[in-house]
């Protein structure tokens, strides 16, 4: 259960149509999903984030579909279940595969298990990993 209020279009400030009705053409869809009407009871916030998913999922050095299996490893990491769904669902539709799926699984799977077994036994980062900044 929602611990804010879900803000259906109809019932939305001028400011947050305004938001919902570009979520709703740069997506080409109607839908609207509970994040971006929960986030709309901030409409800043609600302008800001949206303003911010566009620019970095946009597209870039990283293909559409990296960017969405990125952010499903982060949030399994964090232990998001509206975002692993949302953004398991955007990686579909952007083409993953079954079996890009459970290979993704299976590299966070992996990850988990590695990062827990450096993480108890704290081992120190080997010189040769670190790697200095390019210069600009």
């Amino acid at each position: 259960m929602a611990t804010v209020k879900l803000i259906e279009y109809e019932d939305a400030s001028s400011d947050v149509r305004e938001i919902y009705d570009d979520i709703r053409a740069f997506r080409k869809t109607d839908f609207i999903n509970n994040f971006w009407k929960g986030l709309a009871n901030n409409p800043e916030q609600l302008r800001r984030t949206w303003t911010g998913i566009k620019e970095v999922m946009a597209p870039g050095a990283l293909d559409p579909l990296t960017k969405e299996l990125i952010y499903i490893a982060v949030s399994v990491a964090n232990k998001c279940e509206y975002c692993i769904h949302s953004h398991t669902a955007a990686a579909r539709a952007k083409g993953m595969s079954d079996e890009q799926h459970a290979e993704l699984m299976a590299v966070i799977g992996m990850a988990h298990s590695t990062n827990g077994l450096v993480t108890s036994m704290q081992l120190p980062v080997d010189d040769a990993f670190k790697v200095e900044a390019a210069a600009p």
